[in-house]
C-alpha cells in the first residue's frame, strides 16, 4: 500500500482514538488468549460478559417450555415473544445485531474520512467520494432514468440474431440479463489455476420453484412480478409495457423449466463437466460462441467446464426460438431493474417494493447511510480499502492469536474423532487425516491487500462510479485466464460478520467482523466460547468432509479419495440426516429440503460435535464448574442456541427455503442437538419430548 494512504488510514485511526468509544462493550481485541490456569480463571473473572454474568443472556430464555420439546424456544423464547422485527427487516438475529455494530464503525470510519478531505485519487478519497455520491439523493432524483438513456438506446438497436448474441456476452458488464452465462473460477481438477465456467439462468425470481408451482402465494407473487416489470419500463416510457412484462414473465418461465432442481445444482459430480474448447462447440453447435465470447472481451481458452449441461441445449434451443424483440424487452427490465439502487429515489422504491416487500414481505427500506455503507463496504467494492481502517480500529494481533490457537484445538479434535470413527476404514481415514492437517485457517484479514487504485470515484456521479466498480471486477475476472490462482486471496471483507470454507484451497476463513459476542468473548466462560465460535470452526472445518467438500482431497482437488464402502456407510449417515430435516415444516406447505440443504446441516452436526471434544480437552480432565446453577455441558449446548437466535417474516422464510442452502435458525438448534446424546443427559430428555430421537436414530458423522 502507497505510504500515503498508509498515513491517512494512521491518522483516521488517531481521530477515531480521540472519541466515539463504544460504552459497556468488552472489546475481544485487548486481551490475549484465554488461559485456563488459576491465574488466567482469575484473570478473566475480573472483566465482564458483554452478555449476562458469564457469557449467556438468560433474560431471553422461556423456562416455561421444555428443552426437549424446543430447545430453541427454552434458550431464545422470551426474545422471540417480545422482540418485534424493525419494519426495515426480513429477519433478525445475532448475525443482524453484529452487522449493524460494524455497519456503524464502518459509517465512522467514513465519516472520519469525510472529514479530512482526503488527496484526490487516494484510496480515502474514493471510499468518502463513493459514499457521498450514494447519499446526495436530490441530485439522483434531478437525474431520473437519464443515467440510464445510453444503454437502453443500445438495447433498442438489438435487432438481429446475432447482435442479441452480442448482447448477451456483454450481459455482465453492461447489467442486463442473459440465460446464458459464463464465470471465471478454480479449475477444480487443478486448484493452482483457472478455468471458464458456463452456466444457464437468468431468472428474476428466486427459484424455479416460484414459476413452476401454482400455490396462492406464487401465483400473486407472479401477478405481482408482471406489474412490477410494467412499472419499471413505464419509467423509462417503454411503448406496450404491459404486454412486454407478460412477455418477460413468460420467457423466465420458460428458462425456469429446464433449469436444474436445487439439489442437484449443488451436487458437485453432476455440475463439473469439463472439456477442450473444441469439443464444447461440437457439443453445442447452434449457438454463436466466438461472437458471444467475443462480445463479452474473453481471452483465448482451450477447456472449460459446462455445470448444467442438460439444460444448456434446450437454453440454446429457446434463444433463437423466441424473437429479439422479446429478448429486448427482457433484457430492457433488468437493465433498469439491476441498476435501481444507483438512480432516483422513485425508481430505487419500486424495485425495493418488489423484491422486498413482495418477495420478503419487509414494509420499509433500512436508511439511506446503511444501504451506503453496505454498498461502499461490499467485497465487491471498496471493502478491502474500508476494511484496513477497521482492523486498525477494532482489531488486534492478540485476538487473532486466540482464534489461531482455539483452531488447532479444533483441528486436534476433529483429527481425534476421524481416528475413533468405527464406519471408516484405515485408508481413507489416511487420507482424511492428511486433508485435516493441511487445512490452511485465515484469521480476521487478508496479509496482502487487493490494490484498488484503478477504480475511479468522483463525488458527483454515482452511476459512473458504480460502473467503474463494476469495470474494475470484470477486467480483473477476465484478466485470470491463463494465470494461476492466488491463495492469498480473501472472499470476504474484514468487517463481515460470516465464515467460509473453500474446497479448492482447503481453507477455513474468518473474518474479524464475528469474532465478537456472542460468538467470541475472551470474558465468557469456557463452555460458551466452544459452544459459539468453537462451533462456527467446527462447521466451517466439517465443510470439507460435508456431502460435497469430502469430494475435494487434501490438495484441493476433486477426485474420489474414498474406499466404495466408506463413502456407502457415509451416505447412510448423510442420508439419515437429510430424512430428518425433510420432516421439518417451518411454514404451513412448506419443508425444509433436506438434501438441498445437506451440506449445511453437516456441517452444523458436525461443527458442534468437534467443538464439543475440544471442549472437553481443554477441561484438562477437570469438571466444569456450575455457574448460575447451569453445568457446562448445559451452557455449551445455551451457547449454540443463542448464536442462532432469531426472528423471520415468512415470506422470507419461505424464500430461503427455496433458494438457501442453509436451514432456518430454529432447526440449525434443534434439528442439531436432537442429534446429541451429551444433550439429552444435560437437560434429561425423556422419550416423551417432542424432539426425542431414539438413539439407534441419532446421526452423529464427525
Amino acid at each position: 500500500m502507497p505510504s500515503s494512504i498508509r498515513f491517512l488510514l494512521v491518522t483516521s485511526f488517531a481521530l477515531l482514538a480521540a472519541c466515539g468509544a463504544e460504552e459497556n462493550v468488552v472489546d475481544p481485541t485487548q486481551s490475549g488468549s484465554q488461559d485456563n490456569s488459576p491465574a488466567g480463571i482469575a484473570s478473566i473473572a475480573a472483566l465482564t460478559p458483554e452478555l449476562g454474568s458469564f457469557g449467556i443472556d438468560l433474560s431471553h430464555q422461556d423456562l416455561s417450555t421444555p428443552p426437549g420439546d424446543d430447545f430453541f424456544r427454552f434458550a431464545n423464547g422470551d426474545w422471540l415473544d417480545t422482540y418485534e422485527l424493525p419494519a426495515d427487516r426480513r429477519r433478525h438475529g445475532s448475525f443482524n445485531e453484529l452487522t449493524d455494530r460494524s455497519d456503524a464503525r464502518v459509517r465512522t470510519i467514513i465519516n472520519d474520512l469525510t472529514a479530512i478531505e482526503p488527496t484526490q485519487d487516494s484510496m480515502e478519497q474514493k471510499v468518502s467520494d463513493y459514499y457521498l455520491s450514494y447519499m446526495n439523493s436530490e441530485t439522483l432524483n434531478e437525474l431520473g432514468i437519464s443515467p440510464l438513456r445510453p444503454g437502453l438506446s443500445r438495447l433498442a438497436q438489438v435487432d438481429t440474431a446475432e447482435e442479441l448474441v452480442s448482447a448477451f456476452g456483454r450481459e455482465r458488464i453492461d447489467t442486463t440479463a442473459s440465460p446464458i452465462s459464463f464465470s471465471i473460477g478454480t479449475d477444480r481438477s487443478d486448484p493452482d489455476r483457472h478455468q471458464l465456467n458456463i452456466s444457464v439462468g437468468g431468472i428474476g425470481l428466486p427459484d424455479r420453484d416460484y414459476y413452476l408451482q401454482d400455490t396462492e402465494r406464487f401465483l400473486n407473487v407472479r401477478e405481482e412480478y408482471v406489474a412490477h416489470i410494467e412499472r419499471i419500463l413505464d419509467f423509462a416510457d417503454i411503448t406496450n409495457s404491459a404486454a412486454k412484462a407478460t412477455k418477460v414473465l413468460e420467457i423466465e418461465t420458460q428458462i425456469a423449466e429446464h433449469l436444474w432442481p436445487r439439489a442437484d445444482r449443488r451436487n458437485r459430480d453432476l455440475t463439473y463437466n469439463p472439456m477442450s474448447y473444441d469439443e464444447f462447440l461440437t457439443s453445442y453447435p447452434n449457438f454463436d460462441w466466438g461472437s458471444y465470447f467475443s462480445a463479452a472481451g474473453v481471452p483465448e481458452f482451450a477447456d472449460l467446464n459446462v455445470s448444467y449441461p442438460s439444460a444448456t441445449v434446450p437454453i440454446i434451443d429457446l434463444i433463437a426460438e423466441i424473437s429479439v424483440a422479446d429478448w429486448n424487452s427482457y433484457m430492457t427490465y433488468h437493465f433498469i431493474s439491476n441498476n435501481a439502487g444507483v438512480l432516483s429515489e422513485e425508481i430505487d422504491r419500486e424495485n425495493f417494493h418488489f423484491y422486498s416487500t413482495v418477495l420478503n414481505g419487509v414494509p420499509e427500506q433500512r436508511e439511506r447511510w446503511e444501504r451506503g455503507v453496505a454498498r461502499v463496504g461490499a467485497s465487491s467494492s471498496l471493502g478491502e480499502a474500508v476494511g484496513q481502517v477497521y482492523v486498525e480500529r477494532h482489531f488486534s494481533e492478540s485476538a487473532k492469536q486466540q482464534m489461531v490457537d482455539l483452531v488447532e484445538n479444533l483441528r486436534t479434535a476433529l483429527g481425534q474423532s476421524i481416528e475413533e470413527l468405527d464406519w471408516m476404514g484405515v485408508q481413507t481415514k489416511e487420507e482424511a487425516s492428511e486433508k485435516l492437517s493441511t487445512f490452511r485457517p485465515k484469521i480476521a484479514y487478508p496479509d496482502e491487500w487487493t490494490d484498488l487504485s484503478a477504480i475511479q470515484i468522483s463525488r458527483s456521479d454515482l452511476f459512473a462510479n458504480a460502473q467503474s466498480v463494476r469495470e474494475f471486477n470484470y477486467e480483473d475476472s477476465l484478466s485470470r485466464l491463463g494465470k494461476p490462482t492466488d491463495r492469498e486471496e480473501w472472499g470476504m471483507t474484514p468487517q463481515t460478520v460470516n465464515a467460509y470454507y473453500r474446497s479448492s484451497f482447503n481453507e477455513i476463513v474468518f473474518p474479524a467482523g464475528i469474532l465478537q459476542p456472542p460468538f467470541f468473548d475472551p470474558a465468557a466462560d469456557l463452555a460458551v466460547n466452544y459452544g459459539g465460535i468453537g462451533a462456527v470452526i467446527g462447521h466451517e472445518m466439517g465443510h470439507g468432509f460435508d456431502d460435497q467438500g469430502s469430494k475435494s482431497d487434501a490438495l484441493g482437488v476433486q477426485r474420489d479419495w474414498w474406499t466404495d464402502e466408506d463413502r456407502a456407510n457415509f451416505d447412510v449417515l448423510t442420508m439419515a440426516l437429510a430424512a430428518q430435516y425433510d420432516q421439518f415444516e417451518p411454514v404451513p406447505g412448506y419443508f425444509i429440503d433436506g438434501n438441498f440443504t445437506l451440506g449445511e446441516n453437516i456441517g452444523d452436526v458436525g461443527g458442534l460435535s468437534i467443538a464439543y471434544r475440544a471442549y472437553k480437552m481443554a477441561l484438562n480432565g477437570e469438571e466444569a464448574p456450575v455457574i448460575d446453577d447451569l453445568t457446562g455441558d448445559q451452557r455449551f449446548f445455551l451457547s449454540w442456541a443463542q448464536v442462532w437466535r432469531g426472528k423471520y417474516r415468512e415470506d422470507a422464510l419461505i424464500q430461503q427455503l427455496t433458494s438457501d442452502p442453509h436451514s432456518p435458525q430454529e432447526f440449525r438448534v434443534n434439528g442439531v442437538v436432537r442429534n446429541f446424546d451429551e444433550w439429552y443427559e444435560a437437560f434429561e430428555v425423556q422419550p416423551e419430548d417432542a424432539l426425542y430421537l431414539p438413539p439407534e436414530e441419532r446421526v452423529r458423522i464427525w
